[in-house]
């Protein structure tokens, strides 16, 4: 820099010496010159306190920086759960403006993240509740949440997906077991659960809890209300051949009959 001012006094000389030849060569007199001379000096002077001016101000705008970012990052410590930041005191107005406004960025990009997987995660949360008729998460959306929250958060909605699949895959299960047995009895759902159960589409059935304890409840009274058929079966059965028996019905109209 040293080298740079010292060739910029060079230039202005010299451009002060050319143009005193070209005066004297044009026969300027000298009271002129001197206020030519004047007005060449004020003009540099402008200039150079004009530039003076726009460093002083960028100096003015890198310190307010400076202020701000220490202030946002102070709120984004506080919001994000993390320690101060601490800045290098020896380096540049320059160099600590841009590392503080960096690392605002950088803050400011974590504080969206968690937003946005935390409302990813409620979206989540909603959906299986309303399958699942549980309670939504208890989390404060009104801060950004911690690591400790989103990682909580994510093993919660892990386990009731792993639920959701437990109740449906025993829906499913049970589901094809009451069909079979209503068919076999000839039986009609007549009930609003039953209709559910059988007719309605398998994705839109509420997996509660209250419902699966019904959909077993329904599958064991089919269950026994088969049993009790076929013991009545079976003692009819015994009846009709301890019938032959005493009748002597012969063994081919045994077979026909049965």
């Amino acid at each position: 820099s040293e080298v740079l001012a010292a060739e910029a006094v060079c230039c202005l000389n010299r451009a002060m010496a050319t143009l005193r030849d070209i005066w004297e060569e044009i026969g300027i007199p000298e009271e002129q010159r001197l206020e030519r001379t004047d007005a060449v000096r004020k003009h540099i002077k402008s200039l150079l306190d004009m530039m003076v001016a726009e460093e002083e101000s960028l100096k003015e705008r890198l310190l307010k920086s400076i202020v701000l970012c220490r202030k946002e990052l102070d709120t984004l410590c506080r919001e994000l759960q993390l320690g101060p930041f601490e800045t290098e005191e020896e380096c540049t107005i320059l160099q600590m403006e841009k590392n503080l406004r960096t690392h605002v960025e950088v803050l400011q990009k974590q504080k969206r993240d968690r937003k946005q997987e935390l409302k990813a995660l409620q979206e989540q949360d909603r959906d299986l509740c309303d399958i699942l008729c549980t309670a939504l998460f208890s989390i404060d959306t009104g801060s950004v949440p911690s690591l400790e929250d989103l990682d909580r958060y994510r093993r919660h909605v892990a386990s009731l997906n792993t639920l959701k699949e437990q109740r449906r895959e025993e829906f499913v299960t049970n589901k094809r077991q009451i069909i079979l047995l209503m068919e076999e009895l000839d039986h009609t759902p007549d009930t609003s659960f039953e209709r559910d159960v059988v007719c309605e589409d398998e994705e839109a059935f509420c997996l509660s809890k209250d419902n699966i304890v019904a959909l077993q409840n329904l599958l064991q009274q089919l269950e026994g209300r088969r049993a009790l058929n076929e013991a009545v079966c079976a003692e009819l059965r015994a009846r009709i051949r301890a019938l032959w028996e005493r009748l002597q019905i012969p063994e081919e109209e045994r077979e026909s009959s049965a």
